[in-house]
């Protein structure tokens, strides 16, 4: 197989930027939140461009405390944007959000990295970085799907450990689908990168099942872990609607 990949001109990478297009008029015609679907869009392209600069940077300074502020950074502004479902109490919560997903995201990529992929040095920065992107963002998702979820039931008074049997239920919801479609109805990322680049199927299918193991590990375990730490809070507001 060829192990190179292509590079996209720029011409022709301007055209994946049309369905994006057709989806903000949309927006626009059904008078939906179209600018805000813009800025999104203005804004991967921002970031994106340079994450790719700042990438080239670490990856050549080979640094574990470079690498270390990163997972830092990743998980303080993840645990910012996974409360954003509920920002009356994001304030209250960030603490809590900020320990769940650390400690879910933090485990499986402890586990994964020095375990399955027994990464030397420990940090290895082409491998650390994306996969701890990876574990991150989807707890990350999945705390934001629970704080939503376990709010609105607490709002509709319903008692708290059914709320958080619901919230949790809810916030897998996305992961556990990706479970069932993956080689069936979609070929994830991680693997259709690597196809692309040239490996064998049969290997990238191995990395494929590891990340969608730790991929649903980490939202399970953030996501039970926050649902512990935010119970007295939730109690407190269950109390006041039903006085």
């Amino acid at each position: 197989m060829n192990n190179s990949i292509d590079t996209i001109p720029l011409i022709n990478l301007s055209l994946a930027f049309i369905p994006a297009i057709l989806t903000i008029g949309i927006l626009f015609r059904w008078s939906l939140n179209s600018t805000n679907a813009l800025y999104a869009i203005s804004r991967m392209l921002i970031q994106l461009l340079l994450i790719g600069y700042f990438l080239t940077y670490i990856f050549d300074s080979d640094s574990a405390g470079v690498i270390i502020l990163i997972l830092a950074v990743m998980v303080m502004v993840s645990s910012w944007i996974a409360l954003g479902t509920i920002p009356d109490l994001r304030m209250q919560l960030y603490k809590n959000a900020l320990l769940a997903i650390t400690v879910g995201g933090g485990i499986t990529l402890a586990m994964i990295t020095q375990g399955v992929l027994a990464l030397d040095p420990w940090y290895s920065p082409q491998s650390m970085i994306p996969i701890a992107g990876m574990i991150f963002a989807n707890a990350m998702n999945s705390v934001s799907l629970c704080a939503e979820r376990l709010s609105a039931e607490v709002s509709r008074q319903v008692p708290y450990d059914e709320a958080r049997k619901i919230a949790l239920q809810s916030s897998l919801i996305p992961v556990t689908n990706a479970l069932f479609a993956v080689g069936l109805v979609s070929l994830p990322g991680m693997m259709t990168g690597q196809i692309l680049s040239g490996v064998s199927p049969l290997i990238a299918v191995r990395y494929q099942i590891m990340v969608m193991c730790m991929v649903f590990g980490a939202s399970g375990i953030a996501s039970a872990y926050f649902l512990v730490l935010v119970r007295p809070a939730f109690e407190r507001k269950l109390a006041g609607l039903t006085d």
